[in-house]
């Protein structure tokens, strides 16, 4: 074995004469005390017994959802707040209490859910109602079905019994960029065709402005109830992770003030729970790979900068083609000019680029909302700035590390059939 790995000093050797073979690796590897009792409770789909800080959230929840438990059709149900605020575990926590008792009593409670950000799944009309049915036992081909064909095959798996069905959809704002808000119309007509069913939808956003922009239709077929969850304080995400740190590691593995900087890390960043727990887990991966018994604070700090990186990654990787494409442009103009760039270049350059990659090109005002929502993000940093008569435009500049900024570009190109 030829190759270094500056990720697991202590093990590796810098002479490659003496780099030991793979099989070496992993007995020292497995010899190794690990710093983790469980680490799947770190893991973002880890879903603890008790759910801290959200207490009065849940019991609205609780509230809104209990007439299912009567047979009881709910109300459909709005869940608002930034990313890592417990707003999915808060409605996973409630639902599993829910089904737990349902069960008990032999209630026909069915509950089905989706995480619109999963491409392949969620990404058109037509995959999202057949995984919907798929869910429910029903076998839709991947592709080849007229969209009502598919429909049909859903409420006729529904109706099947009598049921009252919760439709949980998580991240419902991803879904309506990629299909349109018609599909959210349809989901709330289901119950004019069922006879034995009732459905209820649960939407979670991280859009508190989500449902302003829906169709008037739209948004009066769904006459839903909202809940906001407030980004958590240092404090809070202190407690979170002391929680998450009990069932994860040894005593005695985690250096004093750490998880004070991890929450400073994640209160910085809106109140994000997850990204704080993440941050932890990461920490000690890198500790773990470098042969430590502590995790400390300068693992935590080289953590920080490859979450970043792969965090940025991820955005671009799901966002809609119409967003790569502006992002796309920024990227491009930015390159041969130094100074100020304005929404008007930009939006020249997308332009061009949808003539090469064959979008049908947005509006200038979408486009600059599309901005806007980049700079929400945190993968550019748009300041409005005022051009007297000529009213107002935004100038941007570019926040990422030259490494990542790379990988963003080969991805942005391999995506829009650019290379």
């Amino acid at each position: 074995m030829e190759e270094k790995n500056g990720g697991t000093a202590g093990i590796w050797q810098n002479d490659q004469s003496n780099s030991p073979g793979l099989d070496e690796f992993f007995d020292d590897f497995l010899k190794a005390e690990p710093l983790f009792l469980d680490k799947l409770s770190l893991q973002p789909n880890y879903l603890p017994e008790q759910v801290q800080h959200r207490g009065k959230e849940i019991h609205e929840l609780a509230q809104i959802l209990a007439p299912v438990l009567r047979q009881q059709k709910p109300s459909n149900l709005f869940i608002y707040g930034k990313t890592g605020t417990g707003k999915t575990l808060s409605v996973l926590h409630t639902i599993d209490k829910i089904k737990n008792l349902a069960k008990s009593k032999n209630i026909p409670v069915t509950t089905l859910y989706l995480n619109c950000k999963l491409k392949k799944i969620a990404d058109t009309e037509y995959r999202l109602i057949a995984q919907l049915a798929r869910d429910c036992g029903q076998e839709i081909p991947a592709t080849g079905l007229p969209t009502d064909e598919v429909y049909k095959s859903f409420f006729s798996v529904l109706d099947s019994k009598k049921q009252v069905v919760l439709l949980i959809l998580d991240e419902i704002d991803q879904l309506v960029k990629k299909t349109g808000d018609e599909i959210l119309y349809n989901l709330t007509r289901v119950n004019t065709e069922l006879k034995n069913a009732q459905t209820s939808i649960i939407g979670i956003s991280n859009d508190i402005m989500f449902a302003n922009n829906l169709d008037p239709r739209v948004k009066s077929s769904l006459s839903e109830e909202e809940i906001i969850f407030a980004p958590y304080n240092a404090l809070q995400i202190q407690d979170i992770l002391r929680q998450r740190a009990v069932l994860a590691f040894k005593e005695g593995t985690l250096e004093d003030g750490i998880i004070e900087k991890c929450a400073a890390y994640a209160a910085r960043e809106h109140g994000d729970a997850r990204r704080a727990i993440e941050l932890l887990r990461v920490a000690a991966e890198v500790a773990e790979r470098k042969n430590e018994r502590i995790v400390r604070i300068s693992h935590l700090d080289d953590a920080e900068h490859k979450i970043e990186k792969e965090r940025i990654v991820d955005i671009v990787k799901n966002q809609p083609k119409q967003f790569q494409a502006t992002l796309y442009s920024i990227l491009m103009i930015s390159e041969p000019k130094s100074g100020q760039l304005f929404t008007g270049d930009v939006y020249d350059s997308y332009l061009q680029i949808c003539k090469r990659t064959g979008l049908r090109p947005l509006t200038q005002r979408r486009v600059s909302d599309i901005i806007g929502e980049l700079d929400m993000l945190g993968i550019i940093t748009a300041k409005v700035m005022s051009k007297g008569r000529q009213g107002r435009t935004r100038i941007f500049s570019l926040p990422l590390q030259d490494e990542t900024l790379n990988q963003v570009k080969s991805l942005l190109k391999k995506d829009l059939g650019m290379d």
